[in-house]
């Protein structure tokens, strides 16, 4: 009797060489290329008050040095060594999470998210993602008959207390993309159609009630509302993107060039560095420089989901999904609300806004990713 078995492509080769060179080096170049650009953001207005022009884009070449050093070890770990810590990772980040309300969180333009520890600080909310996306990667993994409605109950539960804590800080794009990494995970583990449209039904009416009785902080409503309101609130709610969407269209098809352009160099856009990061690109870069930095987001896109695909598991596909789904989002809504076709929720661009937190989660969530595809033979 004969038995046929099937593998991956990469099925027996030594596992360094079964690598996604692409997902690396994508990866590493797009993460250069923030280094340059929060640099080109940030050393003008240094300059003119005082500081070392160097001061951003040394904190960001280290978090990539510190970023990439993650993703190799994470990448050289069998992925399935989260399913056994989960519960661990779960109860930590429920911890870090509660401390930013125990006086232990510093506060940042109105919000408290942040953990002194040393010169640095750390983001509790920005690791969040990636304990949700393990945490659910497990429970569903471990029900591979599918989920009942008791079923998506527990997880609904399990994710509900991360994202309020995160939320509450407030961190509302983090939440909101928690709360479509969730989403998306579910689809791939399989819920019933019925329960995935109410799911969306109850999501929706939820997104209105939050903004008919305005249960969102002042702020946090004008931008999200700024979206439907062009040539509105320039001087306040709509302030940010007005400037982003000027820088874009001042560098027309082929850019200002680097280190040049007048938004970029006078700051016209606050919170360049970060949540407006593309603003730099579209001014400096133009429509082609934007085009191919899209492009190459892609590209690292399709290999997460690549990574998915070739997955030996359930628990892998679903741990690849989620990172996929993370860095896909993410670049999709910080892009699309720089050029004012998504709302402003305070997203960073992967690997190209500023940010020692949210470069390493970024990071890990690539390494993970490599890990599930080097382990991909069945």
């Amino acid at each position: 009797m004969s038995t046929s078995v099937s593998h991956s492509p990469h099925a027996g080769r030594p596992l360094a060489l079964r690598v996604d060179v692409a997902l690396i080096l994508t990866t590493l170049l797009v993460a250069a290329m923030g280094v340059v650009l929060v640099y080109s953001a940030t050393r003008s207005k240094l300059a003119l008050a005082g500081i070392n022009s160097h001061y951003f884009l040394t904190r960001q070449a280290a978090y990539v040095v510190v970023g990439g050093t993650v993703m190799i070890v994470l990448a050289t770990l069998d992925y399935r060594w989260l399913e056994h810590a989960s519960a661990v990772l779960y109860v930590l980040m429920i911890l870090a999470l509660l401390a930013m309300f125990a006086g232990i969180g510093t506060s940042a333009l109105g919000a408290t998210r942040w953990v002194q520890v040393g010169p640095i600080q750390i983001q509790p909310s920005a690791f969040a993602t990636l304990v949700l996306i393990v945490s659910v990667a497990t429970f569903c993994a471990r029900r591979p008959d599918g989920l009942n409605r008791t079923d998506l109950l527990k997880v609904l539960a399990l994710a509900a207390l991360p994202i309020l804590l995160v939320v509450k800080q407030p961190d509302l794009g983090s939440g909101i993309v928690m709360c479509v990494v969730l989403l998306v995970m579910l689809v791939i583990a399989g819920i019933p159609n019925r329960y995935l449209f109410l799911l969306v039904l109850l999501a929706v009416t939820g997104a209105f009630a939050v903004v008919h009785f305005k249960l969102l902080k002042s702020y946090q409503l004008g931008r999200l509302t700024a979206l439907f309101q062009h040539g509105k609130n320039l001087q306040s709610t709509g302030y940010n993107v007005s400037q982003s969407v000027a820088a874009i269209g001042s560098g027309g098809l082929f850019g200002t060039g680097l280190f040049h352009g007048s938004q970029t160099n006078l700051a016209y856009v606050p919170e360049q560095q970060t949540d407006f990061i593309f603003s730099a690109v579209g001014e400096q870069l133009g429509f082609i420089g934007a085009a191919g930095v899209l492009g190459l987001l892609g590209i690292l896109s399709w290999r997460l989901l690549r990574s998915a695909q070739l997955a030996r598991d359930a628990f892998g596909r679903l741990l690849a999904t989620g990172c996929f789904t993370l860095v896909a989002f993410s670049v999709f809504e910080n892009a699309g609300m720089a050029m004012q076709i998504m709302p402003v929720a305070g997203i960073p661009l992967p690997f190209l806004s500023y940010g020692g937190s949210a470069t390493v989660a970024f990071f890990s969530a690539v390494g993970i990713a490599v890990s599930v595809q080097l382990r991909a033979s069945r």
